[in-house]
């Protein structure tokens, strides 16, 4: 199946643990026999967390380079482009739906180029409008919004 993961997986590349996550819950989904796929986002995501860890010294700038570094030439991960024309006027539309431009690129390339996107964030779980449900038949009918527990 092909997955594109949320942000919160990516997180322990650069050394932050998530609770309740396996750390290394991209690797046992390539394991599993998934195409993992991230947003182009999720890079500026882990960089913007980082900071937050590297200006209270509770992380090294370079460890946040070292993982982000680790993400990017994975070769393993395909990385959906933000400059996407489908994956910009699709993440338009679900900006009625979701106050976070950010959750919409990543919603928005998950149903332009994957199966399902795998997240924990309630906001994204938690839409069901009828709109919305609209859109994912537009793009991509058999796409659905998973949890990591769905999938391992």
């Amino acid at each position: 199946m092909r997955l594109l993961l949320d942000t919160t997986y990516f997180l322990p590349a650069i050394g932050v643990l998530v609770k309740g996550l396996p750390k290394d819950a991209p690797i046992k989904l390539i394991r599993l026999g998934h195409r993992i796929s991230m947003s182009e986002i999720t890079v500026f995501e882990l960089a913007a967390k980082g900071a937050k860890y590297v200006v209270t010294g509770r992380l090294k700038a370079e460890r946040i380079t070292r993982g982000i570094k680790a993400v990017v030439y994975d070769e393993r991960i395909t990385k959906i482009p933000l400059h996407d024309s489908t994956i910009l006027l699709t993440a338009f539309r679900l900006r009625r739906f979701l106050s976070d431009f950010i959750d919409c690129l990543i919603l928005s390339s998950a149903v332009n180029r994957s199966d399902a996107l795998i997240t924990e964030d309630e906001d994204i779980r938690n839409l069901g409008k009828r709109e919305l449900q609209e859109i994912f038949q537009a793009v991509n009918p058999e796409f659905r919004i998973q949890t990591l527990k769905d999938v391992l």
